[in-house]
């Protein structure tokens, strides 16, 4: 058991940090083998994860790419981004928050165990009971999922996500509601972290910015507000964008 201070590196005000574009670091680094990429755009598989990126938002020529990896009047995330190019329709609009691994805990939780692809079907029961964002039928190859179960159910859950060089995103932490409020997910949380530090990742994840509860959790636990994010859900320019305008 140990809780050890992790800062942030500092870094020139002209450099941007890795976590500034987390899913292209992860999918032309440690995830390149699951990257699917043309030019200056990549996302994952489309049932490992519904992820996309750009090498630089800013870039005209990455928003190109996109189109031509994804295809024309497809709607798919970006995260990253604050609009998207004329021509593109913004389907949603949202914002999140990224938080940072400074003086968490972490710790082995012995009542875990191991999930994998024989669990996929009720790890997506609990997903859908819970909603704590996407999960997808490949997602657990992604890294290391850990689960809790009462009589055999599954009743809660946590895992790896995003990868950038240097970092493991915590993700998919969720607990099925009549079992709540006995630290299960915290338990997971910190049982993840463990396994990310042990191999010389810094723990970091997301939330939606209005999802204050999970914040403040996660901030007690010694997660800290990094930054403020944005993320879109946009439409490919095409044919069913023109038929649907």
């Amino acid at each position: 058991m140990s809780t050890v201070a992790r800062p942030t590196p500092p870094q020139s005000p002209a450099t941007p940090h890795i976590l500034d574009n987390a899913a292209w670091a992860a999918l032309t680094g440690p995830h390149a083998h699951l990257a699917e990429r043309v030019g200056r755009a990549a996302r994952y598989p489309l049932d490992v994860s519904p992820f996309t990126a750009l090498a630089d938002p800013a870039d005209p020529r990455a928003w190109d790419d996109l189109a031509a990896l994804v295809g024309p009047g497809t709607v798919t995330p970006v995260t990253g981004a604050k609009s998207a190019p004329r021509g593109w329709e913004t389907v949603q609009h949202g914002q999140g928050v990224q938080l940072v691994d400074t003086a968490l805990r972490a710790e082995p939780a012995p009542e875990a165990v191991r999930l994998g692809p024989d669990d996929v079907p009720e790890i997506l029961d609990l997903i859908a009971l819970t909603e704590p964002g996407p999960f997808l039928p490949r997602t657990v190859e992604l890294g290391t999922y850990l689960g809790i179960r009462d009589r055999g159910r599954l009743i809660a859950l946590a895992g790896e996500r995003l990868r950038p060089p240097g970092w493991t995103e915590i993700s998919a932490v969720c607990t099925a509601p009549d079992h709540r409020g006995k630290g299960l997910a915290t338990r997971l949380v910190r049982a993840i972290a463990a396994g990310i530090r042990e191999r010389g990742d810094t723990p970091f994840l997301h939330a939606s910015a209005t999802n204050t509860g999970a914040i403040r959790l996660y901030e007690s636990i010694g997660f800290t507000l990094r930054r403020r994010s944005d993320f879109l859900l946009v439409r490919t320019p095409g044919p069913q964008q023109e038929q649907t305008a």
